[in-house]
């Protein structure tokens, strides 16, 4: 990728939080040459130490405040999921772009506050909903658009994680916000909407289990198996499922199925792995190659915010489509969240 750089330079970025996928995005944010890394955070010396070899000239800072005293035009946030939503609106707040790691916020009302955050402060926000970015995603979404598929009624979209994550704060539900529909049911639920150019969502309905057993209602885990139905106002159905530690053979089964009036198209991982993926159309019992690994795609959403920051963007409306996936989350989990008023999502943002 190109950058093309204002007269003012490239922007001045700050890394909070610079574990393996922190340092990542960074690595694909820097070798765009969009922008600059000016600030380091991380409570470990060793990851912060390790982020510094990719920018020696990057400063080390001990909080989110002292990097946002620098002045910086932006911060890629990779922190617990608990503290993205604050973080996020301090550093919009005080002027700062923000690219933010899964989930914005725990709650529809965390990610509303943030989303009213940055329109007020006028300033580019982006989640890293990365497997949008693929390239079997992206050819099967101008498929659909296209009108290859005809009309799609149906969306079977699945995420298994043999493993789960190894951080003890995934499964606490104040922390986390949720288990497995948290972690990896937000990217079904987004590569669906974001395919179909996000429709009104219908009727939402979920079953949550822990250990193989219903949570029902309790408050006190998190899921580790979900199944989910999500009806839109156009009559096509989402069904989707995800897990973790499930028994599935492999490392991971990701797959994501449109069927059409006209054809069909399927995005599937290869031999269990996490981000090798091969993308199919099909008429009848013909079936056509979209898309086959190598395919880089893990930093693209980071490089194309650095991109897009460098090239003046300021708030794009398309955030408000965080809000619609956080909504439908809430009511797979059946939280009663109703809408709130923009006023109200403003003020929830406002700094104290």
């Amino acid at each position: 990728m190109t950058a093309v750089i204002s007269s003012k330079g490239p922007p001045r970025l700050g890394f909070l939080g610079v574990g393996w996928i922190g340092r990542h995005r960074m690595q694909a944010i820097l070798a765009t040459g969009a922008a600059e890394a000016a600030a380091i955070c991380d409570p470990s010396p060793e990851m912060a130490a390790e982020a510094q070899k990719l920018a020696p000239g990057a400063k080390l800072v001990d909080s989110l405040e002292e990097m946002l005293s620098l002045g910086l035009d932006g911060v890629v946030i990779a922190t617990p999921s608990a503290m993205h939503a604050a973080q996020s609106i301090q550093a919009l707040t005080q002027g700062a772009a923000v690219f933010c790691q899964k989930p914005l916020g725990r709650t529809a009302t965390e990610v509303r506050a943030v989303v009213a955050a940055a329109r007020a402060a006028d300033r580019l926000l982006e989640v890293d909903l990365s497997y949008r970015f693929t390239e079997g995603m992206r050819r099967i979404r101008e498929a659909i658009r296209a009108g290859e598929l005809g009309s799609p009624y149906a969306i079977d979209l699945v995420f298994h994680n043999a493993y789960g994550p190894d951080k003890p704060w995934f499964r606490d539900p104040a922390l986390s916000g949720g288990g497995c529909v948290m972690d990896l049911g937000v990217h079904l639920v987004d590569l669906a909407l974001w395919a179909l150019d996000f429709p009104r969502v219908a009727r939402v309905s979920g079953s949550l289990f822990a250990g193989g057993e219903p949570l029902a209602g309790r408050t006190d885990r998190v899921e580790d198996y979900a199944v989910a139905t999500i009806e839109l106002e156009t009559g096509a159905v989402v069904r989707l499922a995800c897990s973790w530690n499930l028994h599935a053979g492999c490392d991971a089964v990701i797959a994501a199925d449109f069927h059409g009036t006209s054809g069909g198209a399927a995005l599937r991982n290869v031999n269990g792995s996490f981000y090798d993926f091969t993308a199919e159309r099909f008429h009848g019992t013909s079936r056509e190659t979209l898309a086959v690994p190598p395919d880089e795609w893990g930093g693209r959403a980071a490089a194309g915010w650095a991109l897009r920051l460098a090239g003046g963007t300021r708030f794009d409306p398309v955030a408000e489509q965080l809000v619609t996936v956080s909504e439908v989350l809430d009511r797979i989990y059946g939280r009663q969240d109703p809408l709130i008023p923009r006023a109200t999502a403003e003020a929830i943002a406002a700094p104290a």
